[in-house]
């Protein structure tokens, strides 16, 4: 199991301890987990499909996904997922 230290090597240094945090696993006794704070991401992704509305384009469920998952990559850079998709704001 990774120590704090080393989960926290994983995660960008601009957004460790504040948008990302360790923390108790709600489910598995023992175990520190990771935390992205909704609040703060929640923001992010608001101002996102207000910018994409303002320029006269609609954000469909998939594509928000795809967005979030590029703003978590930016959290936690080591996350690899599949880069083919791309959107217009």
């Amino acid at each position: 199991m990774l120590t704090v230290d080393e989960m926290y090597e994983d995660v960008s240094h601009d957004h460790a301890h504040k948008t990302v945090t360790m923390e108790a696993h709600p489910h598995l006794k023992g175990v520190v987990a990771a935390s992205v704070h909704p609040c703060r991401h929640a923001a992010v992704m608001k101002k996102i499909i207000e910018t994409v509305t303002e320029g006269g384009n609609q954000l469909g469920v998939h594509v928000y996904l795809i967005i979030f998952l590029k703003f978590v990559q930016a959290v936690i850079p080591t996350i690899e997922y599949d880069f083919t998709q791309n959107f217009t704001m």
